[in-house]
């Protein structure tokens, strides 16, 4: 289809999708680094730079291979594959679900990171007077670490927002390229290319330029700020 009369399905689908997608997949991936940036810097064990090397590995493996792994673990010959299907009557591999989690690891690494340095900023010393005074983990993350670390918190996210939008191989492999069920921005820029349909292919592809600029430019405004 090389005509410029797209229905919704054509191009607001995928639009909507990666938005839907990566709203709650950079909020799993926020929540879940703030849990273990915490964690991580509360505690020291042996392996802890064995845990911290595989919690950056998505940010540097290829995305074919994260693919082939959550294909693997999360496939409908795996234990977990098969207890989420017969839990709810349907396959992780080729569903929005499956763009969720691959969405999800690919972009924790951004987050993780982000926040980690956020929170190594926090003076040691003032949460060290306020835990003498009685107050609790949790007291602290909410009245203090976070108040005081909330441009590393709006970066981290973000940063997760923009990976987990841009996610492509993983999410090809996981998901597919099921139209108005996983077609994402990336993978519905990548096969109108394939199917020589570039009129479509570059508004897309412009779409997801400015989202992408709109992002950055957030980032860097709330960075200049500090």
């Amino acid at each position: 289809m090389n005509s410029l009369n797209w229905s919704w399905d054509v191009i607001g689908s995928p639009i909507l999708l990666s938005l839907q997608i990566a709203c709650v997949a950079g909020s799993l991936a926020f929540l879940l680094s703030i849990v273990m940036a915490m964690w991580m810097s509360r505690h020291t064990f042996l392996g802890k730079s064995i845990v911290e090397t595989i919690f950056m590995l998505p940010l540097v493996l290829p995305p074919s291979v994260v693919g082939l792994l959550l294909l693997t673990i999360l496939g409908r010959r795996s234990w977990i594959g098969q207890a989420a299907e017969w839990l709810t009557h349907q396959p992780i591999v080729f569903s929005a679900t499956g763009a969720i989690i691959a969405a999800t690891v690919v972009s924790f690494p951004l987050a993780y990171q982000t926040l980690k340095t956020g929170f190594a900023l926090v003076d040691k010393d003032v949460l060290e007077s306020a835990r003498s005074q009685g107050a609790s983990e949790l007291q602290l993350l909410w009245y203090m670490i976070l108040p005081l670390a909330w441009r590393s918190l709006v970066t981290g996210f973000v940063l997760a927002f923009a990976r987990a939008l841009g996610e492509f191989g993983a999410t090809l492999m996981v998901a597919g390229n099921i139209p108005g069920k996983t077609q994402t921005l990336p993978t519905a820029i990548y096969f109108a290319v394939d199917a020589n349909n570039m009129p479509l292919a570059w508004s897309l592809t412009i779409i997801t330029i400015l989202i992408s600029f709109i992002l950055l430019l957030v980032t860097g405004r709330i960075r200049g700020s500090a």
